[in-house]
């Protein structure tokens, strides 16, 4: 009986072997869980994005590799030296692919982290432009995919070279079939580049009907939330043909009207001016660095015009009318304060009598 037992043992020897290995692997995932979330605490004291990204890029893939290595080695342990399937000549090329992948996710990962948080203040002092963080990330991440794939195929015996080849003629190809694709494409590396927008600005086009916010700038397509809360799709290829304007990047807004009161108020229009000129010179919401004019313009149909030509420090668009509504309203009472008034559009009829003799 003992006999027997030594027998079955010295047959069944692998089944203590994957014991302990899938024991020992639950323990290594088990304290590599631990030693992240440790890590990850005493990293959070500090301002350095990339151990930041570090420790939440491995949170997954390292978890995932150890199980990985572990089992493949105890499937290793259950195919033993002799007598074995030809399934388990599979494992170690298994293995290396599937570490090739969980390397490529890591890398994935990794840059995506830092591409979220790279334009956050949180991290540094001076935050990198999003649009241009989104253009590189997106570059990074399909150059890893791209290499991962390659490293994989070459592991399972496919040729490279002959890859890369079918590539170069198929590329050719698809270029012809796809050139609007590639216009696109193209386009969307000049908005990258030349960054004459980026996310969340307010852009608009003289040349097209294309005016919104941008919400996203992609690969083949922009996408424009217009003022009526409607997305607009513009094909990144259009943005190399036209003019855009992008009024989020302007300095100061302008106040630039055209006033006129009654030719009979030609006496008090000095006095208006100079008055109207010294209440932008103290109005908070002018700029005074920028150009500041108020001049008698013109001898108009029916009144006296003078204009007014300011910048306001405000960009915002609601704070820039609220401005502008206070500068007009006070012109007004300047005026009336003169006994003066805002001419409108009038027309004086001059009727000649003449004496007609009637002879009786």
């Amino acid at each position: 009986m003992l006999d027997l037992l030594k027998d079955y043992l010295g047959e069944h020897a692998w089944v203590g072997e994957v014991f302990a290995v899938v024991l020992a692997t639950a323990v290594a995932h088990w304290l590599a869980r631990h030693f992240l979330k440790r890590l990850a605490g005493g990293f959070e004291k500090t301002r350095n994005l990339y151990d930041d990204a570090l420790v939440e890029a491995a949170r997954g893939p390292l978890g995932w590799l150890i199980w990985v290595v572990g089992l493949s080695i105890a499937v290793g342990a259950i195919g033993g030296d002799a007598g074995r399937a030809e399934i388990f000549d599979l494992v170690d090329e298994l293995r290396q692919v599937s570490v090739l992948a969980l390397l490529g996710w890591f890398a994935v990962r990794f840059i995506r982290f830092v591409e979220l948080h790279i334009a956050d203040g949180q991290y540094r002092e001076n935050p990198a432009d999003p649009t241009t963080a989104a253009a590189v990330g997106k570059l990074l991440r399909a150059s890893v995919i791209i290499t991962v794939v390659l490293m994989a195929m070459q592991t399972m015996g496919f040729s490279i070279s002959g890859v890369l080849a079918f590539g170069g003629v198929g590329g050719i190809a698809v270029g012809f079939a796809a050139r609007d694709l590639l216009a696109n494409f193209f386009g969307a590396m000049m908005v990258f580049l030349d960054r004459p927008f980026s996310v969340g600005d307010w852009i608009r086009s003289p040349d097209k009907n294309i005016e919104g916010t941008v919400e996203e700038i992609g690969w083949r397509l922009t996408r424009i939330r217009t003022f009526d809360a409607r997305p607009l799709y513009v094909p990144n290829a259009t943005f190399t043909s036209i003019s855009v304007e992008n009024p989020s990047r302007m300095t100061n807004r302008r106040i630039y009207e055209t006033i006129g009161v009654r030719y009979q108020d030609v006496k008090a229009l000095e006095r208006i001016l100079t008055d109207v000129k010294a209440m932008l010179r103290d109005h908070d919401g002018i700029d005074q660095e920028r150009t500041l004019m108020v001049n008698f313009n013109a001898f108009g149909p029916s009144s006296l015009d003078f204009f007014v030509y300011a910048f306001t420090r405000t960009t915002v668009w609601a704070e820039y009318h609220g401005i502008k509504q206070d500068v007009l309203l006070r012109i007004a009472g300047i005026i009336d304060s003169h006994g003066a008034e805002i001419a409108f559009p009038t027309r004086t009829v001059l009727l000649e009598q003449t004496a007609v003799e009637e002879k009786g």
